[in-house]
């Protein structure tokens, strides 16, 4: 008697996993440009102000398209309650997430960074068992167990090498991993009501403004005519490939597979900066990158195989 087999991981699920790891490795770029932008002595409120300022424009469009449909797939009306999380996003995913990690990448390595940032698959979880009672699978705790083994294992060895600011600079960017958890662990019921491209068109655009009234507030208008022309360029690069690219890709893959997994599957973030750092910035290659590169990414399979196992069983 024939047999029907069955796809070893449904559409959705695939292409969801696919969104958010080229997402994760688009993001992962940005601290690699904004380290070599920091070489030509800007600031982070400079700089963020920039990045912001040249993705504006993109994610005006991408809101107004998105508005753009057939009747029947007409978007629901904005409600009071959809304004106020559209601007909670906007302010915890997008603006303070991403003016603490420019802040704390003044002080720390590119891949010191994106480790301490990859915390977050871990607060996500925990945000969903505090705030709503949202059971962790076994395997999930296996599967994070063995990424974090891995990440605290390149941490450990990085750490000893850093001088004094590295406090400060850890703490910058784990406050930025708090704020953007928060981001992930809220947006995906918003994102199933008002489709991924409006959302992420009108929050990443209330963040934009107030990264520009932050630098007009803090900072004479000629300092943003001062800066070199380099960092012009890679405020460029940064919002769109680093920036206005992965953003998109991330909602999508939250639509198809949740936040929680796309927060897990993000954590090969870490292993491309740090890849990108050896090769751009002369960061160093060593033994224990390599050990917690090969964690990392068990960890993140183990993590995947669950949730496909729970969904699917």
């Amino acid at each position: 008697m024939a047999t029907t087999a069955k796809p070893a991981v449904p559409p959705s699920l695939a292409v969801g996993l696919a969104l958010a790891t080229l997402g994760a490795v688009a993001f992962s770029g940005k601290a690699i440009i904004v380290k070599l932008a920091y070489r030509h002595g800007v600031d982070a409120v400079t700089l963020i102000m920039l990045r912001m300022l040249f993705a504006l424009p993109f994610f005006l469009a991408m809101s107004w398209w998105a508005s753009r449909r057939t009747p029947k797939q007409q978007p629901p009306a904005l409600t009071r309650k959809d304004v106020l999380g559209i601007v909670w996003l906007g302010v915890t995913g997008y603006y303070l997430a991403s003016f603490l990690d420019f802040a704390g990448l003044q002080y720390i390595t590119a891949s010191l960074e994106r480790l301490i940032l990859y915390l977050n698959p871990t607060l996500v979880l925990l945000l969903g068992l505090v705030l709503v009672g949202r059971r962790i699978a076994r395997r999930q705790v296996i599967g994070m167990a063995i990424s974090y083994a891995g990440v605290l294992l390149v941490f450990g060895h990085e750490v000893t090498l850093q001088g004094a600011d590295v406090a400060l600079g850890a703490v910058l960017v784990f406050l930025s991993a708090v704020s953007y958890a928060l981001y992930l662990f809220h947006s995906g019921e918003m994102v199933q009501r008002l489709g991924s491209m409006r959302l992420v068109g009108l929050a990443t655009s209330v963040a934009c403004l107030l990264c520009i009234a932050q630098f007009v507030i803090l900072r004479p208008l000629e300092t943003a005519l001062a800066v070199a022309p380099q960092v012009v360029w890679l405020s460029v690069l940064n919002a769109t490939l680093c920036t206005v690219v992965p953003v998109m890709m991330v909602m999508m893959a939250i639509e198809r597979i949740g936040s929680g997994l796309a927060a897990q599957v993000g954590m090969v973030g870490p292993m491309s900066t740090m890849v990108m750092g050896v090769l751009v910035l002369g960061e160093p290659f060593t033994a224990w990158l390599v050990g917690g590169t090969v964690l990392v990414i068990a960890g993140v399979f183990v993590c995947s195989r669950a949730v496909s196992y729970t969904r699917h069983a």
